[in-house]
């Protein structure tokens, strides 16, 4: 029986799927718009949470003149603030790509669609459609490639996927503002299906429409499970299949939660961190100290039980933390009472956030630690040793790991 077929994708009679047509475009559309709409809220918060304005080492995107706009000061509380927006912003990502890729397939006789440009108007609709479709695919590759600790694309990711973003939201909204009366009126109908994403020539239905939406969902649905369990962090990780398992091993004992950046990585060998060559440099006000981990153990000892929670969506259960309050360590030299800003460096060698800053409100809160002990026992060398940064609710690479000096003072 010969097949009679059209050969090209721009003729309507190509694409022969029962299952497309604008209830089934819109139904997807409306689950993407408020899901995109979450994403680009919660991508701000995060941007946010690195106190951007803050010093150039926090935020090193090039030329984002407004694109870059702060929105407030990051607060310190709740503990579990940046674990919610940024495990919301990751699992939310993780789990619209079968809803985005259904979108794509439910309107893709559009993107063959003869000739291109009817009109001015229809050129720049297609034009924002390259963006957004374009711009679509470039955030969530990204993203998932950042999820999974795989930079295989040029550049660094945060500019990448902050211009990314804006590209992308751009183009969204401007196509939503045009579809959406469409798209109100297509949920509304119950009659007939007409237009330009009905084949003219359907293929027998093998599935209903409700029906391809039911495994959509249960896509996303799959991957919500497979994914939620690293934001959540202790036991719960362990159901999350799709996160990231193959880095280092952090053991067992007190130590044993997860790391990204190892000792080795960072450069850091055991003749940086012994005890007769290692110094903690603080300056202030009233000039400079150098502390050895035994002047800071004569310090008052504080206790923090907060986790570590990071951009790739991961987080840890809560740990016991156990070390020199930052604000003390500004008293040391001349900031008692009202402590500043403070610029943080590590004895890491290269690679990013080998240099932090931190609000003054971060260094006043009385759980913010130069943490010495963890969960009972000296930091091990790939969580820190012999000192580290902790602070609530901040991003984990803002927890600068093998500090070696603390430099106070309005940034």
């Amino acid at each position: 029986m010969r097949d009679d077929r059209p050969l090209l994708p721009s003729s309507p009679g190509f694409w022969r799927s029962p299952l497309r047509g604008p209830w089934f475009t819109s139904v997807l559309g409306a689950v993407l718009l408020v899901g995109i709409t979450v994403l680009f809220v919660t991508g701000l918060v995060s941007y946010a949470a690195y106190n951007p304005d803050l010093s150039p080492v926090n935020d090193q995107t090039p030329d984002k003149g407004l694109l870059g706009f702060y929105l407030f000061a990051w607060p310190t509380g709740p503990v579990w603030l940046y674990r919610l927006s940024q495990g919301v912003h990751v699992t939310l990502g993780i789990v619209l790509i079968p809803v985005l890729l259904a979108k794509l397939w439910s309107v893709v006789p559009r993107l063959f669609a003869l000739p291109p440009a009817r009109s001015l108007a229809h050129a720049l609709e297609r034009i924002s459609l390259l963006l957004l479709v374009g711009g679509g695919l470039f955030e969530f590759t990204t993203g998932v490639l950042n999820v999974q600790l795989d930079y295989v694309f040029p550049g660094s990711f945060y500019p990448l996927h902050f211009y990314g973003a804006w590209v992308f939201f751009a183009a969204f909204v401007a196509h939503a503002v045009l579809k959406a009366p469409t798209a109100v009126r297509n949920l509304r109908r119950h009659v007939r299906e007409e237009g330009d994403l009905v084949a003219p020539r359907p293929d027998a239905p093998t599935v209903s429409r409700r029906g391809a939406l039911a495994l959509v969902g249960g896509g996303s649905l799959l991957l919500f499970l497979t994914t939620v369990g690293q934001s959540l962090g202790g036991p719960f990780r362990r159901t999350a299949l799709l996160a990231p398992h193959g880095g280092a091993d952090p053991g067992g004992g007190p130590n044993g939660f997860q790391i990204n950046k190892t000792a080795a990585y960072a450069g850091i060998t055991p003749a940086d961190t012994h005890q007769d060559a290692w110094r903690l440099v603080v300056t202030g006000r009233t000039g400079t100290v150098r502390l050895s981990r035994a002047d800071l153990l004569r310090m008052p000892l504080h206790n923090s039980s907060l986790p570590i929670a990071c951009v790739e969506g991961w987080s840890t259960a809560d740990q016991w933390w156990r070390g020199v309050r930052l604000g003390d360590l500004a008293a040391l030299v001349g900031h008692d009472g009202d402590p500043p800003d403070v610029f943080v460096e590590s004895l890491q060698r290269h690679g990013a956030f080998r240099r932090a800053a931190l609000r003054a409100n971060q260094v006043a809160d009385p759980r913010s630690l130069l943490a010495l002990y963890v969960n009972g026992e000296t930091l091990s060398p790939d969580h820190g040793y012999p000192a580290r940064i902790i602070v609530p609710a901040a991003p984990g690479v803002l927890n600068t790991k093998w500090v070696a000096r603390l430099t106070f003072g309005d940034l």
